[in-house]
């Protein structure tokens, strides 16, 4: 019994939880102005694609209830709308981004993520 449980366990795929010091650097913050092309309330965060003129970026928010908690849902925040992120740049270089605060175009301020340093 205790094989076939190992071997299932064994056979099933587990996302493993990052840390922000594993992927994104506190020392490339990025302030980014764009609309948002999608916004994917998924587990184990949020995901959100900005569209910044000539650049595509990947947005890493907190996950759905955390975001609800906050204000931030599908409602609030939806596909075609003008906004700006602020956060910090993946350590690669690439355009990912571990969101922090996304600006609406009312001027409100919605929580992403805590920061970096924190």
């Amino acid at each position: 019994m205790r094989a076939l449980l190992a071997l299932i366990l064994s056979l099933t795929p587990i996302q493993a939880h990052h840390s922000f010091a594993a992927e994104f650097d506190s020392a490339k913050p990025v302030h980014l102005q764009g609309v948002i092309t999608k916004f994917r309330f998924v587990n184990p965060h949020a995901e959100i694609e900005l569209d910044s003129g000539s650049e595509h970026w990947w947005i890493e928010a907190a996950s759905p209830h955390a975001l609800l908690r906050r204000g931030v849902s599908k409602i609030t925040v939806h596909a075609g709308m003008r906004v700006v992120v602020n956060g910090y740049q993946a350590k690669d270089g690439s355009r990912r981004v571990y969101g922090t605060e996304l600006i609406l175009a009312d001027g409100r301020a919605l929580l992403l993520n805590p920061s970096g340093n924190d």
